[in-house]
Parts: C-alpha cells; structure tokens; sequence
C-alpha cells in the first residue's frame, strides 16, 4: 500500500513509523518511510534545527515541493511505502496547508492515516521541541484540523481510504500502522468496552485488557482506548475540588523517542478544564469514525459487583450506531442477567465468552487476510 500518514506536530512521528518500519522487517515485508521534514532539512542545509516554520512560506513551500518531488521519484518501484508529513500547520504564519495537491495527486496513495495521540503528550512534545507558546486547546483544534484536512484530501483522490489511527500509550498500536500498510485486507475491527466507570475496578480492566489483546492478535483494531483524554479530565476536576495547581502525567513513547526516559509531565489543571467542552466533543467524533472505518464491532459487556452488567450509556451507543451504519456487530455478554431485546435485536450475534466468539470467528475465516473482494 502507498499510504500517506499526517499528525500535528508533538506526535514524534518518526520514531513511531520506524518502529512500525522494523515491525514489517521482521515479518519479512519491505516498508519504505519517507520522512519530508527530514529531506526537507536535507535541502535547505542553512536551515537551524527546530526553525523551518519559522522561514517565510514561499521559502518552506519551495523546500516541501523540492522533498516531495524526490519522495515520488524513489518510491514508484516500492509496493508498500510510508510518507511521513503533515495536512496543516497551526504556527506563527497563523494556519496554512502542508501538503500541494498536484504532487500528492501524482503519487496517487491507497490509503491517509491521521496519526493522534493524548494532547498532554503532544504539548508537551511540541513545547520540547519548539520554542512556542501553545496551549492545550490550541493543540485541541491542530488536532481537528489536521484530522479534517487528511480526511479531505483523502476524498480528493478516488479510490483511497482514510483512517484515524491512536499512537496511544500501547506499543501494540505500531502493529495497527504495519498492518494497515503491508496486510491492508485483513478485517477491521473496533473493540467496544466501558471505560471511565470501571477505572476503579482493577479485575474488571484485566479482564478488559485481556479482551483488547485477543482482538488486537488477529484483526486490525482501532481501540478507543488507546486515547484515554477522559481520564485526565476527571483528575482534573478531581484535582480542582482539591485545590491543587498541577497534574502529572506519565509520558510514553517508542524506540529512538527523545521522550522515552523523561520525568512525568506537569499539566496544568486550569488548562485541562478549559478543554473539557472538546475533550467530550472530540471524543465523541473520534470514536464515531472509528466505528465507521471498521467492518465490525465487537463489544465486552462484563459483570460488575453485584451482578449488574458493565453496559455504559457510550457502549450502547456505540453498538446502535454501528447497527444502523450497518456494520457487523457482536456482543460478549458475560452477566448472568440475560440481556434485554435492546442488545439482542441489534446485534449479528452474542457470545457467552471471548473464546467462544473468537472460535466463532476463526470458524467464519474471518482471522488474516480476506480477498480483494473482501469475503
């Protein structure tokens, strides 16, 4: 697959797509990365690291077209690349493209990936990097605009797909990117679960995490999970009730990653809060087009204390929308409560356990790749 990957800036996307890069290696498959701000770099020597935005746009477009125009020359003998770049830059020239249709039109990719990840970790990358003053919304709208701008150019090339794909804090995700680009037939998948209300139900998230890594092994899965930006809501509003200035939060990151070995990152309460309104928006749109972009869901309903299913209010809507947007929907009812017609009448099929939908599963020769035709 020729696939473009964007993602604002504090993503460190290099560092993930070579992971992704050396995944494919070691499943012998050739994955070609083409990273356009390096060669850019490479092309205007005189620039200081750090400071190509800050070049006067005729200058930075010059350079784009010049790494560009070498990116489609490399690679029209490679059958699975990766171009690393960017649909938008939000920087000091205010907002403005980061791709030339005419050229992008000429590689003529498969596949647009906008690459995201939790915004605490990218402004915390971006400030690293950049001697910037951005805050936690301005990262907050990047973000959307980077994700629209990808999926608009996406629309503009007939016959492509585009995805929005978590970095997240799981190494696993890196299997995701790889099979998106190398094993591109293989079933999509989006695992459904409960989330914020079981945080404090360390059983029932091993049980959860144990879920996510079953589907994870034999499917592409976009797992809303790998975002986890309400969790650093509610601490903040935990932290406001207690008076207190500042959070801290564990960074992540992957081989080669400048973050990799750093002390946990100081958010600052207030600015948290003044993105709750997009955190649930985002949230929201994310996983609503996570569901579009799979073929199927497949939804952990576990049993909590007292015998009362783990159904939460986002779970069902999520497995309404999928209905409704016709996608295949399976459930895993694990409550010794029978579930109401609500879920039975609008799911493909419930489970009693994970094994025995992954049986199910295994048996219809939906693990692997599918044909051209999709069966």
């Amino acid at each position: 697959m020729r696939c473009i990957v964007t993602g604002q800036i504090g993503m460190e996307k290099k560092p993930y797509l070579e992971a992704v890069r050396r995944m494919a290696g070691e499943q012998g498959e050739h994955l070609a990365v083409y990273h356009v701000g390096d060669m850019m770099y490479a092309e205007g020597r005189d620039v200081r690291p750090g400071r190509i935005l800050d070049l006067p746009l005729s200058r930075l477009n010059s350079l784009r077209r010049a790494a560009f125009k070498d990116v489609i020359a490399q690679s029209k003998a490679e059958k699975n690349l990766i171009v690393n770049t960017h649909g938008t830059f939000r920087w000091r020239h205010g907002l403005f493209s980061a791709f030339d249709f005419d050229q992008v039109r000429e590689m003529n990719p498969d596949t647009f990936v906008c690459l995201v990840d939790n915004i605490e970790v990218v402004h915390h990358r971006l400030h690293q990097e950049h001697e910037i003053d951005a805050t936690l919304k301005d990262c907050m709208v990047w973000r959307e605009e980077e994700i629209l701008a990808t999926e608009l150019l996406s629309q503009a090339i007939p016959g492509s797909k585009f995805y929005i794909v978590s970095r997240g804090r799981h190494a696993m995700t890196t299997r995701t990117m790889f099979r998106l680009a190398c094993r591109p037939n293989m079933r999509k998948v989006y695992p459904s679960f409960p989330m914020s209300h079981v945080v404090d139900m360390p059983d029932v998230l091993a049980e959860i995490d144990r879920f996510r890594a079953a589907l994870a092994e034999h499917f592409i899965t976009f797992d809303p999970g790998d975002v986890d930006e309400k969790l650093l809501l509610e601490r903040a509003i935990a932290a406001t009730r207690e008076g207190k200035e500042f959070l801290e939060v564990a960074p992540h990151s992957f081989g080669g990653s400048k973050s990799g070995d750093a002390k946990p990152i100081r958010v600052r309460v207030r600015e948290v809060m003044d993105i709750a309104g997009d955190i649930d928006g985002q949230i929201y749109m994310r996983d609503f087009k996570l569901i579009d972009q799979s073929d199927m869901i497949v939804s952990l309903v576990p049993e909590l204390p007292g015998g009362v299913p783990g159904l939460s209010s986002g779970v069902e809507r999520e497995l309404q929308h999928a209905w409704e947007h016709t996608k295949e929907v399976y459930v895993v009812w694990k409550p010794k409560k029978s579930p109401s017609p609500f879920i039975t009448e609008t799911a493909t099929r419930v489970f009693k356990s994970v094994d025995e939908a992954l049986a199910y599963f295994e048996q219809k020769g939906m693990f692997g790749e599918r044909n051209l035709f999709g069966h």
